[in-house]
């Protein structure tokens, strides 16, 4: 049985009573909680900045990621880390060489993560890998949720776990967009061991812990 980490989108979340919603993800089983970041540039939305994670850090044990959907995350990286974001993801779209932005999150004390486009060529990851705690793999276009599933990443997941394989790294690999209980068996299989969730979990008719149960199940059973 394979351990897989599930991550809610707080995207989804309801904004009136996050410090509630926060509490229940935990006591339903969360593992830890997924902030996007958005700025109105690289995705025309804007969502949440490093004052709310830090006042919802303070309320939980979960590990805060900080997916950073910005067109300059050098220039965030440090307000993001000082608020609490225990990882906090790049966009591999914003930088040229990732590899230092990735050395400068780990040399804050946070684990470092490189996002890719469903669009974006994974040519030349294999190099900065090692830099990586995690590898995230949009499955849906970035910037709004309530897509669909793309299929058509799944062999990008397999093409990432290959790299991590043969590299000997823990790296974990992370996909985010469209995953409910038939994705989630699809992206595992495929190699991801950690599935961001936000519209079937957050509109669960069953509530949170059977939403989280029905996805372990599905990848387990």
């Amino acid at each position: 049985m394979k351990s897989i980490a599930i991550a809610p989108s707080m995207l989804c979340a309801d904004f009136r009573r996050l410090g509630e919603e926060v509490e229940q993800l935990a006591a339903a089983g969360a593992d830890w909680l997924h902030f996007d970041i958005m700025d109105g540039w690289f995705v025309d939305n804007l969502s949440f900045g490093p004052l709310l994670i830090e006042a919802l850090h303070q309320e939980t044990e979960l590990l805060c990621e900080a997916h950073l959907m910005v067109g300059n995350p050098a220039q965030h990286i440090l307000a993001f880390a000082e608020a609490g974001a225990d990882a906090i993801v790049i966009h591999r779209e914003t930088v040229d060489g990732p590899a230092a932005l990735l050395a400068q999150i780990r040399g804050l004390g946070r684990q470092a993560g490189l996002a890719f486009n469903p669009a974006t060529p994974l040519e030349g990851l294999e190099v900065v890998i090692e830099y990586a705690d995690l590898i995230l793999i949009m499955t849906v276009e970035v910037g709004a949720a309530g897509q669909d599933f793309m299929p058509a990443t799944l062999p990008r997941i397999e093409q990432v776990r290959q790299m991590i394989d043969q590299q000997g790294l823990d790296t974990l690999i992370a996909v985010d967009g469209g995953i409910n209980e038939t994705t989630a068996r699809q992206v595992v299989a495929a190699g991801a061991d950690v599935l961001v969730c936000g519209s079937y979990l957050f509109g669960h008719p069953d509530g949170y812990a059977a939403a989280l149960a029905a996805l372990r199940s599905a990848v387990n059973g």
